[in-house]
């Protein structure tokens, strides 16, 4: 398998880029934590706990509490791939967050970025 300098790459220095896109198209903080939080299973203080250890992707996802059963639902493009044909397990989910907060920074309803 290979090893992606992203699963390296510390999730706490990617998160204010994530909070960054969506701010400057008028969305919020927490609506980005709370995507995270669905993805995830993650609760806002394990959230919090994880960008305070600043722990990288691999770790990140690694210790996720449990990973939503619809994000198969989530389909499209992100960098060029498509996110549901991406074989490696752990970059699937790396473009699986970048695919919501793309949808968020676009304006998509919360209700449809989170599969509901």
């Amino acid at each position: 398998m290979t090893n992606h300098r992203i699963f390296a790459t510390k999730f706490a220095g990617v998160y204010p880029l994530y909070v960054e896109k969506a701010e400057r198209k008028n969305r919020t903080k927490e609506e980005v934590d709370q995507i995270i939080c669905w993805l995830t299973g993650y609760n806002q203080a394990g959230l919090e706990q994880q960008i305070e250890q600043g722990n990288d992707f691999e770790t990140f996802f690694a210790q996720a509490p449990a990973f939503h059963p619809s994000s198969s639902l989530i389909k499209g493009v992100v960098c060029g791939v498509r996110v549901e044909e991406i074989e490696d397990p752990l970059m699937q989910k790396i473009r699986y967050l970048d695919k919501l907060i793309d949808e968020l920074a676009k304006g998509k309803a919360m209700e449809k970025i989170l599969r509901q």
